[in-house]
């Protein structure tokens, strides 16, 4: 029978995290890898725009269905299988996805076959793989540690290496295509048959902690997590907002060439990259803020970016602006992560994680149009909105109560540490 009382995650468990971290970021790094090139590829296979725009919401719509399900099934299934399983799905979508992509671009796929391949591979089971491993790495962390301290730094170190992975995917991505498209697009399922390897041989077979036979279902209405998962829809959909507009932004503003807004908008992108990695790496573990200090610092630092990023000013100030922005939210967000978790009964925690996951993905399902129609109709209504939006995050979290009554320490974790079969 499944134990509840309160014990010391072993040591082993714990330098486990760091394994977890490291196909978190191999995962990540497929998919910034490829984004890059996702647009001369479609042009080369003789996609249309929205075709492309559909894919990557279908996959968006896959996270959102499926992220509470790997959540749970990370706690009765066990975290290295859940991972071995989503890491085998993904290498052999991205390779199903890479031999398409040669196909097509050799004429032997019509483009109704190559949508279909590509709704298919990068879409559905691209997406629907990938959701499990942020709820998953989430809830593991959640099982080897038992305060504030630590499972707010085990969060802040899941956001730091997808930022990692955003930086050296795009570079790598875009560098690859230099070479050829193929290159580029045949590197993913590689750098995912690592992952796939470092999963079956890397990761501990002990599960800390022990299974949980039947998770309980969370729902986002449950008062203990409901006000997080405001703040952090709130948080990303102002993200997004401003990530989905950034080239637009740069081209109308200053009225580059198609080749110079590139440029411009991937090192405005960039900055915001290094920018999450110099929040979720250096300051919140430095810091040891609790998560509502995190929240209100991070979100009030992010008014301030969009308050820069309104302003029409020269190009080293929109580029400041999104670069406070993401800092900003990049602070926030191991608070939205790491809060709702020290609430919630050990058995809950996969639950709690997944619905976290959906959250994030469903903003990706909302931004890119709503912030696209808002452009069409004035350039800074985005900013503007976006703006609005985390400022009433803000007040969120500055004045309600569920983010001042936190406690120190998580609910418990459990005695047991099963192996591959029964708890030891």
């Amino acid at each position: 029978m499944y134990e509840t009382s309160v014990a010391p995650p072993s040591p082993q468990p714990t330098s486990q995290i760091r394994v977890v971290l490291a196909i978190t970021f191999l995962a990540y790094l497929a998919q910034m890898t490829l984004s890059p090139v996702i647009a001369p590829l479609s042009r080369e296979v003789n996609l249309a725009e929205w075709q492309v725009g559909l894919t990557i919401s279908a996959a968006a719509v896959m996270v959102v269905c499926t992220s509470q399900f790997w959540g749970r099934r990370s706690q009765s299934w066990g975290s290295r299988k859940v991972l071995i399983l989503a890491m085998t799905i993904l290498t052999l979508a991205m390779g199903c996805f890479t031999i398409g992509s040669a196909l097509a671009m050799g004429g032997a796929l019509g483009p109704t076959l190559t949508f279909i391949v590509f709704l298919l591979t990068r879409g559905v089971f691209f997406g629907g793989a990938l959701a499990a491993i942020a709820p998953t790495a989430q809830t593991y962390i959640t099982r080897v540690t038992t305060t504030e301290a630590e499972r707010v730094k085990g969060m802040a170190g899941v956001g730091a290496v997808q930022g990692i992975a955003m930086i050296f995917g795009a570079v790598t991505g875009g560098l690859l295509a230099g070479i050829g498209l193929l290159v580029s697009i045949g590197t993913v399922p590689v750098v995912l048959a690592i992952g796939l390897v470092i999963s079956t041989v890397v990761l501990n077979r002990a599960e800390p902690g022990g299974r949980i036979p039947s998770p309980p279902h969370i729902s986002p209405f449950d008062h203990r997590v409901g006000p997080f998962l405001l703040a952090g829809f709130g948080m990303f959909t102002a993200l997004g907002f401003i990530q989905i507009i950034a080239g637009f932004l740069v081209q109308d503003r200053y009225t580059y060439d198609a080749n110079t807004t590139g440029l411009m908008a991937g090192l405005a992108l960039l900055a915001s990259g290094v920018a999450m990695i110099l929040a979720q790496a250096i300051v919140v573990p430095k810091t040891g803020w609790s998560p509502a200090t995190l929240l209100r610092v991070g979100t009030g630092i992010g008014v301030v970016g969009f308050v820069l990023l309104y302003i029409n000013g020269p190009i080293w100030l929109l580029v400041l602006g999104m670069s406070v922005i993401t800092f900003g939210i990049a602070i926030a967000m191991p608070g939205y992560t790491a809060g709702p978790t020290l609430l919630m009964n050990v058995e809950e925690q996969g639950g709690v994680a997944g619905l976290i996951g959906a959250t994030n993905g469903l903003t990706f399902v909302f931004a890119p149009v709503v912030s696209t129609a808002l452009y069409a109709v004035w350039p800074q209504l985005p900013v503007v909105i976006g703006g609005c939006i985390l400022t009433v995050v803000f007040a969120l979290v500055c004045l309600h109560p569920r983010f001042t009554r936190l406690p120190k320490t998580a609910p418990g974790v459990a005695l047991a540490v099963v192996e591959d079969g029964e708890p030891t």
